[in-house]
């Protein structure tokens, strides 16, 4: 939920909270009390405590851990021979009156060492036929809240006297999801908590890869639809008994959020109007935008629109980017109007020099946008281009060709412009697209978004290219690996293993921008002066900004150190020094030789000679970009073969490192992986390939009446299109254009 979100309005006056504890969340699988997850929600209850909230316990589980301890009473005590009988199922109401007093001792435990008390209180379903008990229930509650006290209620199974099926026309309540539903009507709580094993209400059982999250329930929508799986491993209800529970108390006007326990801290999450499990509510209806898409539709819709920019003539998808630079450049004014805003808000929210600089759009840099989208929209084509061809057999021919990836998710900090190019790059490629931008942009975004939208024709659709607009939505789309081929992260190396270790989906990116420059000996001053200032000061929040530079040891002695370190506090550079630069330049020590600082910062560090700048560049590098200042063309050599990164420079600065400098038209990240791409990333490493196989009737019948000749025909395919327009058939098939092999 973003601020200003109407699902926020019911938690302004939320003071008496209902929370329900189901039975697969406070057992494990073998049945045992689970002491991490009941003691992380007794930290969330003492939080809540702590602010004044009144917080309400039902807990289930009695029965599942005194099962667990009657079954372990009974195998001690039996004899070898009765072990040899049909075991006989233990009694329920045994299991509660024995799991019951392991259940609060454990819970007052707990709480004790958090400094809270609890209190017990067991109910049946009779007890609620008295107008008077009730009084008195609600009597006692509200005196053991003004005294900070903790209720804990549950449903005395050892003394109840009502018989499965639980359900029927005389009972109050059943189980103790419909427990909780009452006794948060009955107690007048502004909001009802049910925790379970999964994150909430899915579309079907959560087993199933097509099950959505469902993050809203609107009862006139999805009364019929849902198709629940299998109920609770050991309680009585399972999700059907919670969301019964769940309508009857939003119904009455309580709100209900249905999530999940097996998080350390998803109650206090919901309090503060978080995007978490299923919301519940009589006026839901209203919190759903008209055409809001969820997770899936927006996925889905920007894979259909993809499949039909694919097949458009590859002019029509340049006039489509040809559009958006005419765009951007005739709505300068109102970009830069709602980058002010952003700027201004980031400002006011005291976020660091190093944010707001990656924030700010300027004129130059909308013209520069507009120049490097020209650029993209004038390459030749990438679609279908024929990679490799093939005669397999005598009239079967095989062919390797570029192809779109298909959806892609990019998640990015800061900068709005990289909206832009990565909007670019997917239309360029015939790629989906979902992006999710930092709050700090969001009206930059989206209005970057609304105009290169507006310039996808209609014959594609709009969903082409989708804005996620909450943070709260990325762990939805993170699960679907089935419409999302892949994802990249540009950002925080805190950002980027997040994402890695929240999905299934590839991911493709960089976890830092540890960039070296190494002054060897043999260094021209004049070059290497240069290129340090501007590996350093040209834009140090960019990625390929130097952040530790390595010196020869006889620099010290020939003034080369002093020298270069002159230029930088020149510049405003602060300087930090590693073990021997502090003890030779008496510098404050460096935080880490493993540390990004993302502003006029560096850390200098003096080596014995190349093979100890290469050493430390692989021990303290991230592999992005490094470069070597020398004029020994050996030095360099050895350098540049060996240093292990994505980009290796000789004799120019770090932040060549970059998909427009090296004219790839623009970038959607740099890589720092091995696989499938490596470096600036940009329409290449937004293609795979597929193969196309043209036969006459062909089977392999074990090979038998095959005669395989592997003939490469590529060669071929290149002097065709050398010698053919670029519309001309290519292997007697029509084409929209043909591109040589390089």
């Amino acid at each position: 939920m973003e601020a200003g979100d109407p699902t926020r309005v019911f938690l302004k006056d939320v003071r008496r909270i209902v929370i329900k504890v189901g039975t697969a969340v406070v057992t494990r699988d073998d049945g045992r009390l689970a002491l991490g997850r009941l003691g992380a929600l007794c930290e969330q209850i003492q939080a809540l405590n702590s602010q004044g909230f009144e917080v309400i316990l039902v807990s289930s589980g009695a029965v599942g851990a005194g099962r667990q301890r009657l079954r372990y009473r009974k195998l001690i005590n039996s004899s070898f021979a009765d072990l040899q009988k049909p075991q006989a199922e233990l009694d329920g109401k045994a299991c509660a009156a024995v799991g019951q007093n392991g259940l609060m001792a454990l819970y007052d435990t707990l709480f004790s060492q958090l400094d809270v008390t609890s209190a017990q209180l067991l109910v049946t379903d009779n007890d609620f036929r008295s107008p008077e008990f009730r009084k008195q229930l609600t009597e006692t509650v509200d005196s053991l809240l003004s005294l900070k006290v903790i209720p804990i209620f549950n449903e005395n199974d050892s003394i109840s006297t009502r018989r499965a099926p639980y359900e029927d026309s005389s009972g109050i309540f059943w189980d103790n999801d419909s427990l909780a539903a009452l006794l948060a009507l009955e107690l007048k709580a502004e909001l009802l908590v049910l925790l379970s094993d999964v994150d909430g209400l899915y579309s079907g059982p959560p087993s199933d890869p097509q099950s959505k999250l469902i993050y809203t329930y609107i009862k006139e929508k999805l009364e019929n639809t849902i198709t629940f799986g299998d109920k609770s491993r050991l309680g009585r209800g399972g999700m059907t008994a919670k969301v019964k529970a769940a309508v009857y108390a939003s119904q009455a006007g309580i709100p209900v959020v249905i999530t999940s326990g097996f998080a350390g801290d998803n109650i206090v999450k919901v309090l503060r109007g978080q995007r978490i499990g299923t919301l519940f509510h009589r006026d839901a209806h209203m919190f759903i935008p008209s055409g809001e898409l969820n997770a899936r539709e927006m996925t889905v819709a920007a894979r259909e629109s993809s499949r039909l920019l694919q097949v458009m003539p590859a002019e029509e998808r340049s006039k489509i980017l040809l559009a958006i630079a005419d765009a951007l450049e005739a709505n300068e004014k109102i970009i830069i109007h709602e980058n002010e805003a952003d700027v201004a808000a980031a400002l006011d929210d005291g976020y660091g020099s190093s944010l707001v600089s990656r924030l700010l759009l300027k004129p130059a840099k909308i013209s520069s946008l507009a120049k490097a989208i020209r650029v993209l929209a004038n390459m030749e084509e990438p679609i279908g281009q024929v990679l490799k061809r093939t005669e397999l057999s005598d009239g079967f021919i095989l062919e390797k060709m570029s192809s779109p990836l298909g959806v892609l998710l990019v998640i990015f900090e800061s900068r709005p412009e990289a909206l832009i190019q990565i909007a670019s790059l997917a239309i360029r490629t015939g790629n989906g697209l979902l992006l999710k931008g930092g709050k700090e942009a969001k009206r930059s975004n989206a209005i970057l978004h609304k105009i290169v939208t507006s310039c996808i024709p209609k014959t594609v659709g709009k969903g082409l290219i989708g804005l996620v607009t909450s943070r709260e939505e990325i762990p939805e789309l993170l699960k679907l690996d089935d419409v999302i081929d892949l994802v990249i992260p540009r950002g925080s190396n805190e950002l980027v293993y997040q994402i890695k270790s929240l999905t299934k989906i590839p991911v493709l990116g960089h976890a830092d921008g540890i960039c070296h420059v190494y002054v060897d000996k043999s260094a021209d001053m004049e070059k290497a002066k240069n290129i340090v200032l501007d590996a350093k000061t040209d834009y140090p929040a960019a990625c390929n900004a130097m952040e530790t530079l390595l010196v020869h040891q006889e620099l010290m002695e020939t003034g080369g150190v002093n020298e270069l370190l002159i230029e930088l506090q020149t510049k405003g550079v602060s300087i930090n020094g590693g073990p021997r630069a502090c003890s030779l330049l008496n510098l404050p020590a460096a935080p880490s030789f493993h540390h990004e600082y993302s502003s006029l910062t560096c850390t200098i560090e003096i080596v014995d000679d190349v093979h100890a700048a290469i050493d430390h560049i692989h021990k303290h590098g991230s592999a992005h970009t490094d470069c070597i200042v020398t004029e020994d063309p050996e030095v360099a050599d050895i350098f540049l073969r060996q240093v292990d990164s994505a980009a290796v420079f000789h004799n120019a600065s770090t932040r060549f490192s970059d998909g427009f400098r090296f004219g790839l038209g623009a970038e959607v990240g740099i890589s720092t992986s091995r696989i499938h791409a490596r470096g600036p990333v940009g329409v290449e490493g937004l293609l795979t390939t597929r193969w196309i196989a043209r036969g006459n009737g062909q089977v392999v019948d074990n090979d038998k009446g095959v005669v395989y000749t592997h003939k490469d025909l590529t060669q071929q395919v290149k002097k065709t299109c050398s010698s053919m327009n670029s519309n001309g058939p290519l292997g007697g098939e029509p084409r929209t254009r043909t591109s040589l092999i390089k």
